[in-house]
């Protein structure tokens, strides 16, 4: 799998402290975000900066709820592990293919690397932060990597450790480190949670694992047993839900069933449920459609699909409408923006041309009413008036470039996403919905169609 670490601004280290003396982190919620963070954290206080903050961020709606920065401060501000830059941000590292937003910082430096944690840990800094055993495990985890380890999906999925003496002490390193993983995905939206890592624990999975276990303890969480209990239950749930199923060797998936107890939900465990299954295509309600090898079988790049390719095919069928369907910048501003609250950075022009660059039609040309566009888009969409939100229905954006701009991956896992914008009106919905409480928004009915001919062409590549 190729990964990429995009560095923009940190060659210039020296000069930067005669600019910044104080750093906030913004990194992603996943366990090499955070072990980006403790690296980047790390990095940072060895040439004399203080850390004044971290941040959470998440694609979707979360990403624009994000703390806006103060723009007479002298904090510098680093995004880790996330592919959507933003004007705020001085660094920005990165493992996506490619980036958005980050065009206009000050330098940039590619890597071949199979995780960020990697390039900052044993490439940016000058002495290693973390050790190699543990970047090769926080690696693994992030690129699915289980099958060349013969990592089985219980190993994966599992809260418990128990030192095994009949096991390597590699081995028993690396089942540690997936606990630890695993205890941070269970607790991963518990305010606070990762972010107290980052400022907290010291960049080793060891140091990690105590941090995770101190919050258990002092935040009064879930214990161990209960998340087993939970785990188990949710994955006997799974085994007999209707939203699952089997085409040939394909699991086809709707939603992720009842996950509200905590540590539930399992990504893995349709794969747990169906260990000969070669693909798994995941239909989610929020306009997302996903496919996936399974990651534990050996043998699975002999089935010679690139599922990226698929992507492309399937989409290919609906080419011609997706593009005929505009989508207004008004209705992107309010999808965007659902999480937003007083401070955050919200979803500006500036993001809307870094995502879509000029494939936005202008109904009313002219640079006047692209700079009162500007202005108004630097508000949050429940503060715009309804004329600012008429100016903003000007603007406009194909589908096909929203999915297109907002789906991406690789041969073995692709998303097709930005399904949500479709069938949404250009303001938030009053009364009464247009369609009954038992049927689907007509963006997810479109949603359940892109899953089933990514399951019909998925097939006959098999076949």
């Amino acid at each position: 799998m190729k990964k990429i670490i995009k560095e923009s601004g940190i060659k210039d280290i020296n000069k930067l402290r005669e600019e910044f003396d104080k750093v906030i982190i913004v990194t992603h919620q996943d366990f090499d975000g955070i072990a980006s963070g403790l690296a980047i954290k790390k990095y940072f206080e060895d040439y004399g900066f203080k850390i004044v903050d971290v941040q959470i961020i998440q694609y979707g709606d979360r990403e624009w709820s994000l703390k806006k920065s103060d723009p007479n401060s002298k904090i510098l501000y680093c995004l880790c592990d996330f592919a959507h830059g933003k004007p705020m941000f001085t660094i920005h590292l990165d493992h996506h293919d490619t980036q958005a937003g980050a065009e206009d910082t000050k330098s940039t430096n590619f890597k071949q690397a199979r995780s960020n944690v990697k390039t900052i840990s044993q490439t940016i800094s000058p002495k290693e932060i973390f050790t190699p055993e543990d970047i090769e495990l926080i690696s693994m985890v992030d690129s699915a990597d289980y099958a060349s380890k013969d990592i089985t999906p219980k190993e994966v999925i599992t809260y418990l450790f128990q030192l095994d003496k009949d096991k390597s002490l590699q081995r028993n390193k690396i089942l540690l480190g997936l606990v630890t993983n695993k205890l941070l995905l269970a607790f991963k939206n518990k305010p606070n949670f990762l972010e107290n890592i980052v400022m907290n624990a010291q960049p080793s999975i060891i140091s990690i694992l105590n941090n995770i276990k101190k919050q258990m303890k002092e935040r009064g969480f879930a214990d161990i047993k209960s998340l087993e209990k939970n785990k188990e239950d949710y994955v006997k749930q799974m085994k007999k839900s209707p939203n699952v199923s089997k085409v040939g060797n394909i699991i086809v998936q709707y939603g992720g069933g009842y996950m509200v107890k905590p540590g539930s939900y399992d990504r893995y465990t349709p794969f747990k449920n169906n260990p000969e299954a070669d693909f798994l295509v995941i239909a989610w309600p929020l306009g997302l459609v996903q496919a996936s090898c399974n990651p534990f079988k050996k043998e699975r790049q002999l089935k010679g699909v690139n599922l990226g390719e698929v992507k492309d095919e399937v989409l290919s069928k609906w080419e011609g409408k997706l593009k005929e369907k505009q989508i207004s910048l008004s209705t992107i501003k309010w999808v965007s923006e659902t999480s937003v609250v007083e401070g955050s950075v919200g979803f500006t022009f500036k993001d809307f041309a870094a995502i879509y660059g000029n494939k936005f039609k202008n109904m009313d040309s002219g640079k006047d009413i692209l700079t009162e566009i500007g202005y108004a888009m630097n508000k949050h969409f429940g503060e715009l008036s309804e004329d600012e939100k008429e100016l903003l229905d000007i603007i406009t954006v194909s589908a096909w470039d929203i999915i297109e701009s907002n789906s991406g991956g690789h041969k073995c896992i692709t998303n097709i996403s930005g399904l949500n914008y479709l069938g949404r009106s250009t303001r938030p919905p009053k009364g009464k919905k247009s369609f009954g409480d038992d049927e689907d928004a007509p963006y997810v009915k479109f949603v359940k169609m892109v899953q089933a001919e990514f399951v019909k062409v998925l097939q006959n590549k098999i076949g």
